[in-house]
């Protein structure tokens, strides 16, 4: 399934790509995630946790940035992953695009997901609600760090995400999914909706 977000960050276009490029420095805004390996070639092992009501999901894996275009602000990653307990995987191809914007950068990211077992059973508009979340979560969370980058004396990050938190998640994408259904019945028609 193909999900795309678009999201602002408030902070410069430079200091994002830089950012975003720095894999060790990116996986605490993921929430959930954790990076656990390095390859020493670009490739590293990592781990989800997510929690959606009664059930957990925990996957370890493999992120890999397979390219980058700095002229164009372009990176492409891709994932994959098996759970830790039970027959589900997960895989997917992320792209980020990078622009300018008033007051920051625009961060268009498109992901082509494919996934099995207890995952699947959410369906793909819970599915690409709950990313919307984590995106949104995970664009905070960068700005953060990129803002208060350096404030204490270090270049490391100054605040990780929270965990991927069940209750959290599910309320603020139930919340977009009943808007998506007020909309289609109480606005005009657009197509893209």
């Amino acid at each position: 399934m193909e999900i795309k977000n678009e999201l602002v960050v408030g902070a410069p276009l430079d200091k994002v790509w830089a950012y975003l490029l720095d894999v060790p420095n990116l996986a605490p805004c993921l929430p959930g995630a954790e990076l656990v390996g390095d390859d020493g070639n670009g490739t590293y092992d990592g781990k989800v946790v997510a929690r959606l009501g009664p059930v957990k999901l925990s996957f370890s894996g493999q992120v890999k940035i397979i390219e980058t275009d700095d002229a164009a602000h372009r990176m492409v990653m891709h994932a994959a992953g098996a759970e830790d307990k039970g027959k589900g995987t997960a895989d997917m191809m992320m792209t980020v695009v990078l622009a300018p914007a008033s007051g920051g950068t625009t961060m268009k990211v498109e992901q082509d997901l494919t996934v099995s077992g207890a995952a699947a059973q959410f369906g793909r508009g819970m599915i690409a609600d709950v990313t919307g979340v984590l995106m949104q979560s995970f664009a905070e969370c960068l700005q953060y760090n990129i803002t208060n980058q350096g404030s204490g004396g270090t270049t490391t990050a100054v605040r990780a995400a929270r965990p991927a938190s069940g209750f959290a998640i599910g309320v603020r994408a139930a919340r977009m999914a009943l808007m998506r259904v007020f909309a289609r019945f109480f606005l005009p028609y657009d197509r893209n909706r």
